[in-house]
């Protein structure tokens, strides 16, 4: 048995295919469903049985769950916008401490999602404690849970890996609204306007030229699955090791769907002038808020052993936009 939480959201449901892509269906998916469309993301995946997150936390805390194989915690509130904090603090801190606890006494690998938003403003994206300035609640849950397992690296029982995700793009996010990533904002600009829409120059950069670390999900995906087979417990970045502008990534949906019906790529001048790629004004409420540059220190995780090549922007948001254009099924 293989538990996943967050199992029917972004990352979780990619995790749970890339699974099921290796032959393996026993696998509890774990989500809390009161956002019923995000069953979608689960309907072509194969699971034993599904266990509301609730139910399943009162399971794990009674000793009335058999012992699974390892547990890929997805789950968590990722809305940096929130402001409830007591909300954020359950769900993303106690929640992830209580798994903890239980797969240390069970002896089971245990391997969750951190996030780059313990970074807050960076300059500097590495896994050390000097670095670490959270902008927001979201931030700071995470940063938090992350302190407890850096203190009890040295007597696990069972591997634990946390991994500090950067901007990650990719299918079966459409559920995440305001959240989902700039690329699928862009498709959907795009598709109904005929334009994206970037933000002006802000913090030093020019008009789109604020950059982030953005990585596909199935990169993301790949590097949970590694740290499965070949455990090296640690707090890992996961993102490409290479910051890309928010025109990169809007470039890319553009001349992706103009491929797709037939026409030549622009050059981002040409996009501009032709309309198909707007500046609007940086908005008051990001201000102070906003991470204008992200890009993640990888030397840990190639210690670590994880080896392969990550997906630039020109190639995974081409890659996630001819998915989006397939047609429902």
């Amino acid at each position: 048995m293989i538990v996943v939480t967050g199992a029917a959201g972004f990352i979780g449901s990619n995790n749970v295919k890339a699974l099921n892509e290796r032959g393996m269906t026993d696998v509890v998916a774990v989500d809390n469903l009161t956002k019923a469309d995000k069953f979608r993301n689960l309907a072509d995946c194969e699971i034993a049985d599904y266990i509301d997150k609730h139910d399943f936390v009162d399971m794990v805390r009674a000793g009335r769950l058999p012992r699974p194989e390892v547990v890929f915690h997805q789950g968590a509130c990722s809305d940096t916008m929130e402001t409830d904090g007591r909300y954020m603090m359950e769900n993303n801190y106690r929640y992830s401490l209580a798994l903890l606890r239980w797969c240390q006494e069970q002896r089971v690998p245990f391997i969750y999602a951190s996030s780059a938003a313990v970074y807050g403003l960076g300059p500097e994206f590495i896994e050390g404690r000097d670095h670490e300035r959270p902008l927001n609640v979201y931030g700071y849950s995470k940063f938090l849970f992350d302190q407890i397992v850096r203190r009890e690296l040295g007597g696990l029982k069972a591997p634990v890996v946390g991994l500090r995700y950067f901007n990650v793009y990719g299918p079966r996010e459409a559920h995440k609204g305001r959240m989902a990533s700039v690329a699928f904002h862009h498709y959907n600009q795009f598709r109904a306007d005929g334009r994206v829409r970037l933000f002006e120059g802000s913090h030093g950069y020019a008009d789109g030229e604020q950059s982030r670390d953005f990585i596909h999900v199935d990169d993301v995906v790949r590097v949970n699955l590694h740290f499965w087979d070949r455990p090296v417990p640690g707090i890992y970045n996961l993102g490409t090791g290479r910051a890309q502008t928010f025109n990169d990534v809007a470039l890319s949906v553009v001349n992706t769907l103009r491929a797709l019906d037939g026409q030549r790529p622009l050059l981002l001048p040409e996009a501009v002038q032709q309309g198909s790629v707007e500046y609007v004004a940086f908005p008051d409420a990001l201000k102070g808020k906003y991470q204008a540059y992200t890009e993640a220190s990888v030397e840990r995780l190639r210690a670590g052993g994880y080896e392969a090549p990550f997906r630039a922007v020109e190639q995974g948001v081409a890659e996630y936009v001819r998915w989006l254009q397939q047609p429902a099924e």
